[in-house]
């Protein structure tokens, strides 16, 4: 509610939206480096050529599996002492990844280096919440815009610059750029901003963590919506966690960083087209309804990879495939905002990247049962496990879609996933739900 918004801060709105898509474009430029050069840099650590495969879903279930335990606390700290100091962590901690991985003697040092970077989650949570405190009412739409298309541009510009640095320097030389700039933007996180928000001291960290999960657990459709972004999400992260194995299978070239590049480069591309698509038609036809039919476009375009015969044809059909996936990554953000209510959002936001985590634990593990001799394998089983979702997701739809928090009953308002309305986060909707606007946040790696 409008009314109950603290006042903003001396630090001018802008300049808080400035500082967080400039550490939103930096977070992503890292998570899709690290995500799409990681396999060609295995056998540096000693992994045999075989077994490559293998150690790409092992890191990646390891890498995601260590920071889960953590995720009830980050809230909670966050209500005891602070955004600020929330989302600082997040970004020391890709700082330790890209220190711990450019130190890495090893594979299981660089798997220490990767598992790092999972104590950052929470963190776009938290931003969201915070620059929903200090813009303008009528700027909310416009503000979120901008910050969510940061993510999307890192996607873009990360492989398509990291590749050849690995081809020319190595991998080290990389990290060695990469963490340079996040402790540019940690200083920038601690010293450029001063928050709106009053922590609350009362209550053990125990609580207010049970307290967070309890939120969830209130709300049929959070209860159900969960689970279902869970298993959409398993099928796209099997499928993007092998791509870069799908592009050496396909590639005849001396420069394969520099192809892995290429490729994730066309796809972070549709997703800055796909995704504002989708958001107007949701717009104009209804989230839910859109994010429901997207998904299906979705799971369908995921079997066309495997059928790819040389490197263009691949690239194409995984451009395609990402374009659709981004809008839906983006559209799942508002659905899960949307079914919270304003008192409970922050709570909610900061388990967002909870789904995409386990589902980076779930898909890869599914994939290196079935990869073998072919990764290419792996598209149509992330397509069948894609379609489970998208069923899940029929479900979590058709459940009552608000909660509130403890002792709090404010008055209903209507569910947007299921009147059909087509209020997808406009500037009017973030007025009259103070919800937060994420149609052009294609990229995946959104925390």
């Amino acid at each position: 509610m409008l009314s109950e918004r603290p006042k903003r801060a001396a630090t001018p709105w802008l300049g808080v939206l400035a500082l967080f898509t400039i550490a939103g474009f930096v977070e992503a430029v890292f998570w899709e480096q690290m995500e799409a050069l990681t396999p060609l840099y295995l056998p540096r650590l000693g992994v045999p050529l075989a077994e490559v495969a293998a150690w790409t879903a092992l890191v990646a279930i390891i890498s995601n599996a260590v920071g889960l335990p953590f995720l009830p606390f980050w809230g909670a700290l966050a209500d005891r002492y602070g955004r600020q100091p929330l989302i600082v962590r997040a970004f020391v901690a890709h700082v330790l990844a890209g220190l711990l991985a450019l130190a890495a003697g090893n594979v299981w040092v660089f798997v220490l280096g990767r598992a790092a970077m999972s104590l950052s989650l929470g963190s776009t949570g938290l931003m969201m919440t915070s620059l929903t405190e200090q813009a303008p009412s009528r700027r909310l739409g416009l503000a979120f815009s901008i910050l969510n298309t940061a993510p999307a541009f890192g996607a873009l510009v990360g492989p398509l610059i990291g590749g050849p640095i690995v081809d020319t320097w190595g991998f080290p030389t990389l990290m060695i750029v990469d963490t340079s700039l996040i402790v540019a933007v940690t200083l920038g996180l601690a010293f450029g901003y001063r928050e709106t928000f009053t922590p609350a001291n009362s209550g053990s960290l125990l609580q207010l963590a049970a307290d967070g999960v309890r939120v969830i657990g209130r709300s049929p459709r959070l209860r159900t919506l969960f689970p279902a972004l869970f298993l959409l999400f398993s099928g796209s992260m099997l499928a993007v966690t092998y791509v870069p194995l799908a592009v050496l299978a396909l590639y005849q070239g001396d420069q394969p960083g520099t192809a892995v590049g290429w490729v994730f480069a066309a796809s972070g591309l549709t997703g800055i087209v796909f995704s504002p698509i989708l958001g107007v038609l949701a717009d104009r036809h209804g989230l839910w309804r859109i994010l429901i039919v997207s998904a299906v476009v979705q799971a369908l375009l995921t079997f066309l990879p495997a059928l790819a015969r040389d490197l263009a044809g691949f690239t194409l059909a995984w451009a395609a495939l990402s374009g659709v996936s981004a809008g839906v990554f983006s559209l799942s953000f508002g659905v899960l905002s949307a079914s919270a209510s304003a008192s409970a959002r922050g709570r909610v936001m900061s388990y967002a990247r909870l789904p995409i985590n386990l589902g980076y634990m779930l898909g890869p593990a599914v994939g290196s049962l079935v990869a073998g001799g072919n990764v290419l394998r792996i598209f149509p089983v992330a397509a069948g496990l894609t379609l489970v979702g998208v069923a899940a997701l029929v479900v979590a739809w058709r459940q009552p879609g608000e909660v509130t928090v403890a002792a709090e009953q404010p008055p209903r308002q209507p569910a947007l996933g299921n009147s059909g309305s087509g209020q997808f986060f406009t500037t009017k909707c973030a007025l009259r739900a103070a919800t937060l606007t994420v149609a052009t946040a294609p990229a995946l790696k959104l925390k």
